[in-house]
């Protein structure tokens, strides 16, 4: 028989445990490539963003509107 929908694959019994491990090493290399990235930016990079909202407005900032 072949399947019909995502559901009917999902409730599968005999492939839950595999889907599940599957999902859960999904989640710990997202996660785990996440934490490296924020920790393999410079400090800098953080310190520029941390005072980006107290810095003074340039007019070249400025959004420009069409008349």
């Amino acid at each position: 028989m072949i399947p019909q929908s995502l559901k009917e694959i999902l409730s599968n019994g005999s492939n839950v445990g595999l889907y599940q491990t599957i999902a859960m090493l999904l989640f710990m290399l997202i996660f785990i490539a996440l934490v490296w990235y924020v920790f393999s930016r410079s400090k800098n990079h953080y310190k520029e963003e941390a005072n980006a909202p107290l810095a003074e407005d340039h007019p070249d900032d400025q959004f420009k509107f069409k008349k």
